[in-house]
């Protein structure tokens, strides 16, 4: 076969399809989460920054560094896996050890991350998690006990996940230390790479949940200026139905409104588009996970339908709304529009008739000059005529009042003819 090169991509994105494997973990272990992101233009932020900060942590236990546009990295960090990644819009850090504190949950498990090295964070902390992993006890009766130990029974979410491969709960509150706790509990002959895919899903659970959360934020923010500008604009449109209201005025009210809206909108889009994706994230990642009820406890997908659906059809609606007054002020702008033009229309149309008017009356003045004209060119063409027929007729005996009448008749018709010949050669 002839040799053919390579798009200069094709090695890439096929790496990039493992460049994210899931964690091998054995029970007992724990797992520590951190997502960081800036509060305004995130998107836009400069990851130099990002990489700087991981630098950072690397170098302080002598692991090596990324390559220089890495979105992801792996390394070793005493006992800890570090695995570090860049999205779109945050950087998650996640921590694996083996071995489970004696204390559950302990706030120390946090110290791989350094407070010191947390305040030089560009950024600020979005979600911060602990997960316990755990053997399935013998005694099946441990696992209730510690659940009402470690959580809030109101808020708990428990189920059977993987096929009864483990037993995943959390009750998504944020304890006294700023973290979020989960549990897993993985019976004995389940793989590492299944605990490893366990773990990261509900990392990838909470962490998107945080993430979609924002767009609930920027709804309730939304709906203030909203509900100013649809009194506004149905005071516009009202408005519009009175015939002694000046139209322009209202048009230029009605642009002022559409611009206001077209503003929001884009503020709001990207938001809004981002919180659908990371909504979708979620509800993948609960449903992958093939959650089974255990014990008669709420599950992680009837938990998000009962208290995070709600938001995230908060934020569907604003958006819906602000979608519709968009396309109301477009329609009301439009109105008004076809409003001013059939009034322009008909003014234009009185501006024609008063033109024909006008016409009329200069055609019948010109008329009246060309008449004046030839009764005055006629006059001195008739004097000039006499003037120089008189000598011829004075030997015969006619006088000069005769000669003049007998030429005024063949002059004035002379002229006229000439005068009317200039005006057909003008038209």
């Amino acid at each position: 076969m002839a040799p053919i090169d390579d798009h200069p991509q094709r090695y890439a994105l096929v790496n990039e399809l493992h460049a994210r494997p899931f964690p091998q973990l054995e029970a007992p272990c724990h797992a520590v989460l951190l997502a960081v992101k800036e509060p305004v233009e995130a998107a836009r932020r400069d990851r130099g920054r990002d990489r700087a900060h991981l630098l950072a942590l690397l170098d302080r236990h002598g692991a090596p560094h990324p390559q220089p546009d890495a979105t992801h990295h792996s390394a070793q960090l005493g006992r800890h896996l570090l695995k570090w990644e860049s999205h779109t819009e945050f950087v998650t850090y996640s921590a694996f050890c083996p071995g489970a504190p004696e204390r559950p949950f302990d706030p120390a498990e946090t110290d791989v991350f350094p407070a010191d090295w947390l305040d030089q964070a560009p950024g600020q902390r979005l979600c911060s998690m602990l997960i316990r992993i755990e053997p399935m006890p013998d005694d099946a009766a441990q696992v209730p006990r510690k659940l009402d130990d470690w959580f809030v029974a109101e808020s708990l979410a428990c189920a059977e996940v993987l096929d009864g491969a483990a037993i995943v709960a959390g009750d998504f509150r944020i304890d006294p230390a700023g973290n979020m706790r989960f549990a897993v509990f993985v019976r004995p002959d389940t793989g590492s790479r299944r605990i490893g895919r366990i773990v990261q899903r509900l990392s990838e659970i909470e962490t998107y949940r945080a993430m979609s959360m924002l767009g609930l934020g920027r709804a309730r923010e939304l709906g203030g200026p909203l509900n100013a500008v649809e009194a506004q604009l149905s005071a516009l449109v009202g408005a519009m139905r009175d015939e002694a209201s000046p139209p322009d005025t209202t048009l230029n009210d009605l642009l002022r409104i559409s611009a206001e809206l077209e503003t929001l909108a884009a503020r709001f889009a990207f938001r809004a588009g981002a919180t659908a994706a990371y909504e979708a994230i979620v509800h993948d990642r609960i449903e992958v996970l093939r959650e089974t009820r255990w014990q008669g406890r709420q599950t992680l997908a009837e938990f998000m339908r009962r208290r995070y659906d709600p938001a995230m059809r908060t934020v569907k609606s604003a958006e819906t709304r602000l979608g519709q007054m968009v396309e109301r002020a477009a329609r009301a702008s439009e109105l008004l529009r076809t409003r001013v033009d059939v009034e322009r229309s008909a003014q234009n149309q009185k501006l024609l008739e008063s033109m024909d008017r006008r016409a009329d009356l200069q055609l019948r003045l010109q008329a009246t000059v060309e008449g004046l004209s030839v009764v005055a060119i006629s006059y001195y063409a008739v004097n000039l005529a006499s003037y120089l027929a008189y000598p011829v007729t004075e030997p015969l005996g006619l006088s000069k009042g005769l000669v003049t009448a007998g030429l005024t008749l063949p002059v004035v018709l002379l002229v006229w003819l000439m005068i009317r010949r200039i005006r057909q050669k003008m038209h």
